[in-house]
Order: C-alpha cells, then sequence, then structure tokens
C-alpha cells in the first residue's frame, strides 16, 4: 500500500492530444477527496521520485517506465486501437507493452481484444457524465430554456462524419435541420446540406445548452471494430441531457438501450429508407430516455476498486 496521496499527487499521462473528459473527472473525484493530481503530456515530465503514475494507453515507452520503475503503474486503456490495422496494433501493444502493477479498460471487449492475462490486477471502468449535462434536465432549468431551433443535433469528432455524408443529404430532403456541436473540418464542412449550421468549438461547459437546441440527438457511429463495441459518450451525454436519440444500427447502441431500457430510434442500413425515417417517423416513434443517473463521473469513479488498492480505508 503507497504513501497516502495528500502528500504525492497521482500522476496521470495522457500520451498524445486526444480529448480525454476522464482526466478532469479524476482530477476533480481525487480532490473533492483531498488528495492531489497532475496530468502530462508526455512521461518524460514525471518526476523521479513519482509514487504513482497513471497512463492513458497509448504505447508506454520503456525508458519511463524503466525510469518510474519504483511507482505504481497504472495503465488505462479507454480504446482499443483504431482503423487501419486496428487488430495489429493491438496486437504490439499486447507483446511489447512495459508490465504495469495494475490495468484498467474501458470495458470487457476492449480487455479481450488487448489480450492480456490476469497477470495484473485489472478493473473495467467505462466512460461518464459530467454533472452538467444532468444539470439542464433539471425542471427549473427546463423550463427556462427557450424552444428548440433544430430538430437534430450532433456532438463529437465531426471527421468521423465523412461516412454518413448522404445519410446528412437524406436529413436535409426530409425538411428536417441539423446543428453540429464542434469543429467541422473543410472536408466535411463543404460537403454539407445548407440545412445544416455548425457552431465551432464551444466549451465543455456550454455544451448541454447547445444540445437542448434541438428536439433530438443524432448518433452517427461507423459499424466497424472498435467503434461498434465501444461506448459512444454523446449517447451518454445526450441521454443525461434528457434528449431522444437517433441512431444508426450497431452493436453497442444495441446493448445499452437494452441495458438501461430506452427506446431509441435505430436507423435501417438502407439509404432508401432514411428520408422517410426522418420525416414523419422522426415524429412517430415510441422514444424512452434511459436513466443514465449512475453513469455520472462522481458514481463511475466510486466503483473503482483502484482506490483501495492504493490508499486502503483512506480510498
Amino acid at each position: 500500500m503507497l504513501t497516502p496521496a495528500t502528500s504525492v499527487p497521482i500522476h496521470f499521462v495522457r500520451n498524445g492530444p486526444s480529448y480525454l473528459p476522464e482526466l478532469d473527472a479524476y482530477a476533480a473525484f481525487l480532490a473533492a477527496r483531498g488528495l492531489r493530481s497532475q496530468t502530462h503530456d508526455q512521461g518524460d515530465t514525471v518526476p523521479d521520485d513519482a509514487q504513482v503514475v497513471w497512463w492513458i494507453c497509448g504505447r508506454v515507452p520503456w525508458p519511463q517506465a524503466w525510469r518510474l520503475r519504483h511507482a505504481f503503474q497504472v495503465h488505462e486503456y479507454t480504446s482499443a486501437s483504431v482503423p487501419p490495422h486496428a487488430w495489429l496494433k493491438d496486437q504490439v501493444k499486447h507483446w511489447t507493452q512495459p508490465k504495469p502493477d495494475y490495468r484498467i479498460f474501458q470495458n470487457g471487449w476492449v480487455r479481450e481484444r488487448m489480450g492480456f492475462g490476469h497477470d495484473v490486477p485489472h478493473a473495467l471502468r467505462d466512460m461518464g457524465v459530467a454533472q452538467h449535462f444532468f444539470d439542464i434536465a433539471q425542471p427549473q432549468i427546463e423550463a427556462a430554456l427557450p424552444p428548440p431551433e433544430f430538430d437534430l443535433v450532433y456532438l463529437g469528432e465531426m471527421g468521423r462524419l465523412a461516412p454518413f455524408l448522404p445519410l446528412l443529404q437524406s436529413i436535409h430532403a426530409a425538411g428536417r435541420s441539423l446543428l453540429l456541436v464542434g469543429d467541422v473540418p473543410d472536408a466535411v464542412r463543404l460537403q454539407l446540406p445548407p440545412s445544416v449550421t455548425c457552431t465551432g468549438r464551444v466549451p465543455h461547459a456550454e455544451v448541454p445548452r447547445q444540445l437542448r437546441r434541438a428536439r433530438f440527438g443524432l448518433n452517427l457511429v461507423s459499424n466497424v471494430e472498435p467503434y461498434n463495441q465501444q461506448t459512444s459518450t454523446k449517447v451518454l451525454e445526450y441521454c443525461a441531457a434528457g434528449m431522444r436519440l437517433v441512431s444508426n444500427d450497431y452493436p453497442w447502441v444495441r446493448y445499452f438501450a437494452a441495458h438501461y431500457e430506452g427506446n431509441f430510434h435505430l436507423l435501417h442500413d438502407d439509404p432508401n429508407t432514411w428520408q422517410h425515417s426522418f420525416g414523419k417517423a422522426l415524429e412517430a416513434y415510441p422514444y424512452a430516455v434511459p436513466d443514465v443517473r449512475a453513469l455520472a463521473w462522481h458514481e463511475v469513479l466510486k466503483a473503482l476498486p483502484i482506490w483501495s488498492v492504493l490508499f486502503g480505508a483512506q480510498a
């Protein structure tokens, strides 16, 4: 068991430019318990005397892992590798990563995909939702919101919309409007129909109000691994904000709807059906917004068993 973290921080290493809301969630969770944390872009800025180093994998460089060998080291896999050559990249990680003291995986599929055995303790840690998404659905706040301006809203990595441009054209053909919340690459922006409005980059705390400018949340995820097996954070955020959901059909979204007793309007793969799906069918579908309060970040992190490993009864 380690020295109480009131005197030393947990050092998180983000290993790249990816947006990782969990790092803010970890920092807030630890601070609320009088514990400290520090986030590093790369491992070379972690001090030699660090007691806990929490790598967001990525690849963990052997020289840094060896330099920090006296620390308790955690490897967290928030995602499996992405195409191209996703499976091969995961196999390379499996065989070449330094051995940590603890591993955390987003879900069971990611753990199986990475192929690690039970040589060290591990836990599963799903994505969570920031409190401000729940706040926007409070009755007193909802009552003060202006009427929605748009039919649908899409939140997320806009570069991944490229395969769905024909579907966005169907939204336009059905006479519906769409709001995109986030930065849109020029390659996608130039192909958008005129009924699409883009917000540009929005501070995370303001995203819920942007979502509630529309009546339905739109989830579009390519039906290829690992995307179709991993948590869609936007789905959690739509649900927390009290929004009805429209999504393409793929394994994870079906699992989530069944597990949390939601009813989502799942689009068929046939493009000939899309205009109808966004027409009268959009209004008529019997939606059910699931209760995702158990996925608030503080609940997700509180359930992690690693705290008792690190800090014992103080966790």
